[in-house]
């Protein structure tokens, strides 16, 4: 499970004594934690490995808004330790999909659910997100739909 991978990376931090690295995971262990409170489980769901997922691909999204925005402000040491966070996150992340394989995917739910508008799409979505939401970045995949409902 991830969440364990990420506790290991912990311990493994602390004994090496890298402490941006160790800050980068109690607060992605910290966010985990904070998802667990708001679903009121207290402890790991069943779909453990969805719950993290998510939780990491929201960090690294707010990361690379604000590398943006530190750039954009002319804030370059800010935005390299956005990076370098960035970076820690992605480790824990399950491999991501390619274009290509993420459009087959999609293409064959819209073929088996039998969608032809966009207005269909709601159930596209909710059917790609349940199959592949952890490794597909769902801001990708909207406009993967789209185009495949166009």
């Amino acid at each position: 499970m991830i969440r364990d991978n990420i506790k290991a990376a912990q311990i493994a931090a602390m004994k090496a004594g890298e402490k941006s690295r160790l800050a980068t995971i109690r607060l992605m262990l910290a966010k985990i934690q904070e998802r667990d409170i708001e679903l009121r489980t207290g402890t790991a769901p069943a779909d453990d490995d969805v719950l993290v997922t998510d939780v990491l691909q929201k960090m690294v999204k707010q990361r690379r808004e604000s590398i943006t925005m530190y750039n954009d402000g002319g804030r370059p040491e800010l935005a390299a330790i956005e990076s370098a966070e960035v970076v820690v996150i992605e480790e824990f992340l399950p491999t991501q999909l390619s274009e290509a394989e993420a459009t087959a995917a999609i293409k064959a739910i819209v073929d088996e659910i039998g969608a032809t508008s966009v207005k269909d799409m709601g159930r596209v979505m909710a059917t790609v997100k349940e199959r592949h939401g952890t490794v597909l970045d769902m801001s990708k995949a909207s406009g993967w739909v789209k185009a495949a409902l166009s």
